[in-house]
């Protein structure tokens, strides 16, 4: 390091107790990233040669590599043949005396959250009540759909016995409407440890659907008829879960660095939340850069918006370690994160979640008190056993590692078999392909087309909003065996000839 303050610093960061359960290159790389954005090494610094921290640190030199590529790919170094490695110089006007800036940001009482704040007139009458003291078919590419024929049934069963025989009837009983204790904790500590958040189980609720999450974000921020902004192209069931609270869905354009957040400074519509897909982006499958990530909180920061991630997926990435979330990097507690297990276990478990800023907790809690209650007791702890027993992490490195086989051979056959009428894009995670129709090739003849012959795709067009439309599939893969996509697309290809 430029100091022996920072090396000093850096070697204490890297034995926080939080890194502990990281392999040592995640660790380098997650203390390296927290001193980039205190503003402890500041933009265009020069960090250290690989061997040189290497032996700093009386580490292999392969391990500091694996940390610098990581910091690399998410943005927050550049690397120049021939001179080093430097923090990323574009970042400046959001981390030059970041650390400072966070203090001062937080300490004005008018900039205090309080219970209630920002809530729409619904929420707010929600938020005053008290709420309620009560406690498919696999098809060819279905989209979202993950394997279910390798879940370790044995092992969710005799975890489910267990349940049942230690807490006997209390679970027969109303649960707790923000969700059980044992399972909330099981999600902050897989949160922060794995993706990058900074919660307590205390900012946990755990609900029955991304949708649900995603209904009651429309229904406790949004008045009816005011405008939430969404991604363009965006996910289908948000749209629709907005538009059922009588929300007014207004389209922000995405490109090859995710959502364009020069559009997004620029809307003057009043809208006081923005949806968003930045590990993944749905459907395109791009992921939000750390630039945009930054600019994304500063202007709900700055503006008093909500952010609502959706992080759907993010489990899935087969290209390096994923992005951290955004709400890690929100020291300004302006982001509600939403995710789910239909796509990490099984879509028949019915179980989501949402990690809620402080002041938002009690009122999302007694809305979802008033619309359902709570979630079976019984899955809910037979999962948080499933969890703290490592059996969730094991089983999402194996899928991840079949999806990850199953995808290189959808799109093998992509290029083999549809040459010529689509083009296949190449997302570094997900669960789902995006194809583009070459010209001259309609969306709803190849639809009806595949339709004939028993294919269902799921056209891209409707994810679009206003007149300009991209017209293609999105192939899901990850339910589907190797045979059993190397058949369907050979299928398609037959039909589409005819």
């Amino acid at each position: 390091m430029a100091t022996a303050f920072e090396l000093d610093t850096l070697k204490i960061r890297i034995n926080d107790s939080e890194f502990q359960q990281l392999d040592l290159h995640q660790r380098i790389q997650r203390a390296l990233r927290a001193l980039i954005l205190e503003g402890v090494l500041q933009p265009g610094a020069k960090l250290p040669a690989t061997r040189g921290l290497a032996t700093s640190l009386g580490v292999a030199r392969d391990t500091v590599e694996n940390a610098y590529v990581q910091l690399h790919r998410d943005g927050y170094i550049v690397r120049r043949g021939g001179s080093g490695s430097f923090v990323c110089e574009r970042l400046g006007p959001e981390l030059r005396g970041a650390a400072k800036r966070r203090l001062k940001v937080q300490a004005p009482e008018h900039l205090q959250l309080v219970p209630g704040e920002g809530l729409s007139q619904r929420g707010r009458m929600i938020f005053d009540s008290g709420g309620v003291s009560d406690q498919q078919v696999v098809k060819a590419f279905a989209t979202g759909l993950p394997e279910t024929r390798n879940f370790p049934v044995a092992v969710w069963e005799r975890l489910q016995r267990q349940v049942v025989k230690d807490y006997r009837a209390h679970i027969l009983l109303h649960g707790d409407s923000q969700g059980a204790e044992p399972l909330r904790k099981s999600i902050a500590t897989y949160l922060n440890l794995e993706r990058g958040a900074k919660c307590s189980p205390e900012q946990i609720l755990i609900l029955s659907s991304t949708r649900q999450a995603l209904f009651l974000c429309a229904q406790l921020l949004v008045d009816a008829d005011k405008p939430i902004l969404m991604e363009n192209p965006g996910y289908f069931g948000a749209r629709k879960a907005f538009q059922a609270a009588e929300a007014r869905v207004l389209p922000i354009d995405v490109d090859g660095a995710g959502l364009r957040t020069d559009v997004l400074l620029a809307d003057r519509s009043g809208a006081q939340c923005v949806y968003v897909t930045p590990s993944h982006q749905y459907p395109t499958g791009v992921t939000l850069s750390l630039e945009r990530r930054l600019a994304l909180i500063a202007w709900a920061a700055q503006k008093r918006k909500w952010i609502i991630e959706d992080d759907y997926d993010s489990e899935f990435h087969y290209e390096g370690q994923p992005t951290a979330c955004v709400q890690g990097l929100d020291t300004y507690h302006r982001t509600l994160y939403v995710g789910t297990f239909s796509k990490t276990l099984y879509p028949g478990l019915r179980m989501g979640y949402m990690v809620l800023p402080p002041e938002l907790v009690k009122p999302f809690t007694y809305a979802r008190s008033v619309m359902d209650g709570h979630t079976p007791q019984t899955l809910q702890l037979t999962l948080a056993r499933f969890m703290d027993d490592g059996h969730y992490n094991a089983h999402v490195r194996a899928m991840r590692k079949l999806y990850a086989e199953r995808r290189a051979v959808l799109l093998d056959a992509i290029g083999t078999h549809l040459n010529g009428i689509v083009t296949a894009l190449h997302p570094p995670g997900g669960l789902q392909i995006p194809c583009l129709l070459h010209a001259g090739w309609s969306e709803a003849d190849t639809l009806k087309q595949a339709a004939s012959v028993g294919i269902q795709l799921s056209g891209l067009s409707r994810l679009y909003a206003g007149e300009a439309k991209q017209e293609g599939w999105l192939l899901g893969y990850s339910s589907l065996t190797a045979h059993e996509i190397e058949s369907a697309v050979r299928r398609l290809a037959k039909a589409l000839a005819q």
